[in-house]
């Protein structure tokens, strides 16, 4: 795990170095100033060598400035380090998740990913930052205290020693105990964000079902969840303070008791033992930073688990050696696929035989949960198959560039995204560099153009996150407009018409057909009247190819068909 996050380093390892070295010279200026003191006590003060008195003096203010300048240079790129640090956390996770295949990203909730980037990172990068200035400091300024406590007297230094394994001790036990806690602490947070993203995403459907108390319950039990947790770390961490305490007034005490005794007998002069008094001070400072410092590695080790683990996910889906980089046409084959989304897992789809020519249209109906959309994304690899084989273009699709096999399948998925920008940033995902005609015409063929132009900035029109400002229809319709941008070999789309109109839905079949004649299409529709002029039909049930063929063959030939058939016509002609 931390071989996986120092690697994020890259071009701030400089600066990750030189914060320590600045930090130890600023320890080395401090520990020097209280041997100072005692010179000038023993050496100036006690004999009425005021010449000394200033000389020393001086020296010590060129070592505070000294000092001061080494910490604020520390200060500063313990700054740029960390924040760089968190940069490239963040852009690691971020690319690596755009490389997960679906199988991947079912791993994860989206509030847990957020969680993840946000304040795990956090965490984190405050955690380096106290690594690089406190854990450096507190160490050197430990070891040069005890050195220089040690050059003044030994017996009572070892008082020091004692101190500093007794809270060792106690430090790690209190560490042991909350690392688990904490763990599961960003778990809760992970529902807690969850709760807030779908509050906030279907806002409007809990202010028309009048749902806001039973969301605030949800959000207010998902508070006391983290709330708890929280409660039951800090029980343990607060036992840090007392611990701490303990030690410090400890060997406070001990010094003054056993030092008079030393001073009388004349084992110690009175600078000395000011001096041992600004060096206990020190090593007590470094015991509670060090203290400081475990409690935010406690939490911060839980956040580092986390960020690791996105980071070292392997994306199921990975390119083949010498990949194929051209399709060659649209077709489609089904090779006795069977498909489970978990090994050992139920199947979902089931010994499946297909074939689509090029440029041929096909439909797929059946009812809900017979996997047509399952089936539809092993064309452009978003899962690969667990038995049999799925070939476009005569090619098995796992010996594709991966790249190159999206880039020939257009799919408009059964839930329409679009993102914040304008109506022409979100077309243009179909083609980067499309012209104003090119545009126009895709949104032509998508019966878009009409309520585009009408909006008053046309396709200028900014749309808000998740498309808020458009309808389901003139949502879809978009979305299509941006597919059809792509001029793919084929064309998917997954109950992309269900809010449009009839009427408006033939107008975009019948436009597809004049216009795009060599894409293969294949439309997964709930209404028969979408796919009834279809080259061929696929009725799914449960997974399985329940009956295949024309309009005409399959109201001759399937039950279940025609039974949906009259139904559908018998509410139209209700209707």
């Amino acid at each position: 795990m931390l071989k996986t996050l120092l690697s994020h380093l890259r071009e701030f390892k400089r600066v990750s170095i030189l914060t320590p070295i600045f930090v130890v010279l600023e320890v080395v200026m401090e520990v020097l100033i209280p041997l100072m003191m005692a010179a000038i006590i023993d050496n100036g003060v006690e004999k009425g060598n005021m010449d000394y008195v200033y000389r020393t003096g001086l020296l010590m203010v060129l070592m505070a400035m000294l000092s001061l300048f080494f910490g604020a240079c520390a200060g500063r790129l313990a700054a740029k380090a960390s924040s760089g640090f968190a940069r490239n956390l963040r852009r690691g996770m971020f690319a690596n998740i755009q490389r997960f295949a679906f199988s991947n990203l079912d791993k994860y909730s989206t509030a847990g990913l957020v969680t993840r980037m946000t304040t795990d990172v956090t965490n984190v990068q405050n955690a380096f930052q106290m690594i690089l200035r406190m854990c450096t400091r507190a160490p050197t300024m430990l070891l040069c205290a005890l050195i220089m406590a040690f050059s003044i007297n030994a017996r009572l230094s070892l008082i020091f020693v004692a101190a500093i394994i007794f809270l060792g001790f106690c430090l790690v036990l209190i560490t042991k105990n909350s690392h688990p806690v904490f763990l599961r602490v960003f778990r809760k947070y992970d529902a807690l964000n969850a709760s807030v993203q779908e509050n906030v995403g279907a806002i409007r459907v809990v202010k028309s079902y009048v749902r806001e108390d039973h969301e605030i319950s949800k959000f207010e039990k998902a508070c006391q969840n983290v709330y708890r947790l929280f409660v039951r770390a800090e029980r343990v961490l607060v036992l840090n303070a007392p611990v701490m305490q303990l030690t410090v007034y400890g060997c406070i005490l001990l010094l003054c008791w056993l030092g008079a005794k030393m001073i009388v007998v004349g084992d110690l002069t009175t600078g000395q033992l000011m001096s041992l008094f600004s060096y206990v001070m020190n090593i007590l400072i470094s015991l509670m930073m060090i203290s400081m410092v475990f409690v935010m590695i406690t939490m911060a080790r839980a956040s580092a688990d986390r960020i690791a683990q996105v980071l070292t996910e392997e994306p199921d889906l990975e390119n083949p050696e010498n990949p194929v980089t051209t399709v060659k046409d649209g077709s489609i084959q089904f090779s006795h696929v069977t498909l489970r989304y978990s090994a050992g897992g139920k199947p979902v789809l089931r010994d499946v035989d297909l074939t689509v020519e090029p440029g041929e249209t096909l439909g797929i109906i059946g009812g809900t949960g017979s996997s047509k959309s399952s089936l539809v994304q092993l064309i452009p690899r978003l899962y690969d198959v667990s038995e049999g084989s799925v070939a476009v273009g005569g090619v098995d699709v796992r010996r594709y560039d991966l790249q190159t096999l999206r880039n020939e399948v257009a799919m408009v998925l059964q839930k329409n995204v679009l993102f914040s920008g304008t109506i022409r940033e979100n077309l243009q995902w179909g083609k980067k560099d499309a012209t104003q005609e090119e545009l126009e015409h895709a949104c032509r063929l998508a019966q878009a153009h009409d309520f585009v132009t009408a909006l008053p900035q046309g396709y200028d029109t900014y749309i808000e996150q998740g498309g808020t400002n458009v309808s389901g229809g003139q949502k879809q319709r978009l979305c299509l407009a941006r597919a059809i941008l792509k001029n793919p070999k084929i064309m998917i789309l997954d109950d992309s018409t269900s809010a449009v109109d009839t009427r408006t839905d033939k107008l975009i079949r019948d436009a597809m057909a004049q216009e795009l004649p060599g894409t293969t299409k294949i439309i997964i529709a709930q209404r028969i009247s979408s796919v009834q002029d279809c080259d061929h039909i696929l009725l799914l049930d449960a997974g399985s190819v329940c009956a295949y063929g024309t309009h005409e063959q399959l109201l001759n030939t399937s039950p279940i068909y025609k039974e949906i058939y009259l139904s559908q016509q018998k509410g139209g002609d209700e209707e």
